[in-house]
């Protein structure tokens, strides 16, 4: 499993780069957590609608289902950037330098080709149900309260549209330090041994007194 990552800035196009798609990652991540307390305050308040008024809230599943492709998807590229997505890292950890990076570069390209695919059908799948030309622009809608599906369908291409940018930016970073051979490369997650992981709690909390 991953453990702690960080990532690297500097002055570099790459490192701008990367910092400038973050603050739109941090927007994803925290759809996504909202959407999550949403469904926990729709939930007790159909719990206690339903306890005390006996008529619990009306169309509860429809907005779960709604929610789920925020809840699910948005925050995908967030966790990306920073290396946290779990993984069997047994051969990793035990690579340095450029067979490191190279595996990663492998590994990257390979999600990238997923993601782009994934994309484009998801697109595909989100025009079917948009069409402007009926009510509320849509031509599905859920069964008890019929909301539109359409705006929970393009929620998953442009999270995916997202997590393609993050990716060629990480292809980017990995080719650039198996090329040039870098140690520490910008703009891609590096784990942290068990001491810089305290280092960095250590500074953190620092930084809160």
């Amino acid at each position: 499993m991953a453990g702690s990552a960080a990532v690297l800035e500097d002055s570099s196009l790459l490192s701008k780069l990367d910092r400038m798609l973050l603050p739109l990652e941090r927007f994803g991540a925290l759809l996504s957590g909202l959407a999550v307390f949403s469904l926990m305050f729709l939930a007790a308040y159909s719990v206690t609608a339903r306890k005390f008024f006996g008529s619990p809230l009306l169309g509860y599943v429809d907005y779960i289902e709604a929610a789920m492709p925020i809840i699910a998807i948005m925050g995908v590229s967030y966790v990306q950037r920073d290396g946290s997505h779990i993984r069997m890292d047994m051969l990793v950890s035990k690579l340095r330098g450029r067979a490191l990076w190279f595996f990663e570069l492998v590994s990257v390209l390979l999600m990238l080709v997923l993601v782009i695919a994934l994309t484009s059908g998801a697109w595909d799948h989100f025009d079917r149900s948009f069409d402007c030309t009926r009510p509320w622009c849509s031509r599905d809608s859920s069964i008890d309260i019929s909301l539109p599906i359409w705006p929970s369908k393009l929620v998953v291409p442009v999270a995916f549209g997202i997590l393609a940018l993050r990716l060629l930016l990480q292809v980017w970073g990995y080719g650039r330090a198996l090329v040039l051979g870098l140690e520490n490369p910008v703009a891609v997650p590096l784990t942290l041994t068990i001491e810089e992981q305290a280092m960095a709690e250590a500074k953190a909390l620092e930084g809160a007194d």
